[in-house]
């Protein structure tokens, strides 16, 4: 499997908080039952999502924003409400009569167990930057498929460089090693006042 490429940006002095998601590579297609007039806009819809993920939608009608293409179009992010209820919280659905259609996501890989490492290097194989891991509370596992990774203000402050390249791996309690990510990290550096 080849590691997704997400580029990251670091702002000097700033907390570095983000979600990233690993999905499984196979689709998985639901029908949608019903689309209720709300905002935000609420599916009734038998899923087996186990939290908020990113879904794509399909065949809506009455309601074409709803509907994105898997791989070429930016998925919704949902909010579980129950076992057969999705939220959209960016649409509105207040007026209007949607029907039909069909939820697709790829479920998330499961992490129970599992360890999680990130390095990021002045180059390929270079020297080491920053090193995150569960172990040093820099990347949490916090559901399936879920990572939580974080560098504290005062850690980004004290960064002395402005580029590099990460990856990141985890490690499942039988020894295999996947890396899901990797890409360019840029650091935006602090602007000074004078004053």
């Amino acid at each position: 499997m080849q590691p997704a490429n997400v580029p990251l940006r670091v702002i000097q002095g700033a907390t570095l908080r983000d979600t990233l998601r690993i999905m499984q590579p196979l689709f998985v297609y639901r029908p949608i039952t019903s689309i209720a007039p709300a905002a935000p806009v609420l599916l009734t819809v038998d899923h087996d999502l186990p939290g908020d993920w990113l879904v794509w939608i399909q065949g809506v009608q009455q309601m074409s924003e709803l509907n994105r293409v898997p791989r070429t179009s930016v998925p919704h992010r949902v909010q579980v409400i129950d076992d057969d209820t999705l939220s959209i919280n960016t649409i509105s659905a207040v007026g209007r009569v949607p029907a039909g259609g069909q939820l697709i996501y790829q479920p998330p890989v499961a992490l129970t167990g599992a360890k999680a490492r990130m390095q990021v290097r002045d180059a390929p194989g270079g020297n080491v930057l920053l090193e995150l891991t569960t172990e040093n509370d820099g990347l949490a596992i916090t559901g399936a498929g879920t990572i939580v990774r974080q560098v504290s203000a005062a850690a980004t402050a004290a960064f002395t460089w402005t580029k590099g390249v990460y990856d990141l791996e985890v490690e499942y309690p039988d020894g295999t090693v996947h890396r899901y990510f990797e890409g360019a990290v840029t650091v935006s550096l602090e602007v000074t006042r004078d004053g």
